[in-house]
């Protein structure tokens, strides 16, 4: 992995999280769909993680409240 796919995977998952705050998705998976829908590469890798798929759902939970 170089440092230009760290840097893709996290420019993924900082969007992932601005989705997650948004309160507009009820889950991970339709913020992965979102996320392909605007097009971004790479969304399975950058977010195949358990970690930043549990951050994600933190997020989203806590909109949920």
């Amino acid at each position: 992995m170089t440092l230009a796919d760290n840097k893709g995977d996290r420019a993924v998952r900082d969007r992932a999280y601005q989705l997650a705050d948004s309160g507009s998705f009820a889950n991970v998976h339709a913020v992965e769909q979102a996320l392909i829908g605007e097009g971004w590469p790479n969304v399975g890798a950058a977010l195949s993680s358990d970690y930043a798929r549990k951050a994600i759902q933190d997020r989203l939970s806590e909109q949920a409240h």
